[in-house]
């Protein structure tokens, strides 16, 4: 199983793909989905949730280290009643 963690640069990176992909698409259809972002080739993929995007990469033989948003919301979830995420969308 891989190790290795997104660093600061992947997280920026993976901030400015979703930022943009946000400007250019409607996803009020799509709001409490998840959307996991790969920082590295700006892929998006979409699901229920992240375990559930994770699950299906896996079994492509595909997974790799993305970060998390749930739509329509500034974060992915909530740890015990504080952000994981800055308020930032």
């Amino acid at each position: 199983m891989p190790t290795e963690v997104l660093s600061d640069f992947d997280v920026e990176k993976a901030k400015v793909v979703w930022a943009e992909y946000q400007r250019t698409h409607d996803l009020s259809e799509r709001t409490g989905e998840a959307v996991g972002v790969d920082p590295t080739t700006g892929e998006l993929f979409f699901g229920r949730g992240a375990g559930e995007i994770i699950d299906k990469l896996r079994a492509e033989g595909r997974f790799r280290f993305l970060m998390f948003w749930r739509i329509g919301y500034p974060c992915y979830s909530r740890a015990r009643g504080r952000r994981r995420c800055s308020q930032e969308p």
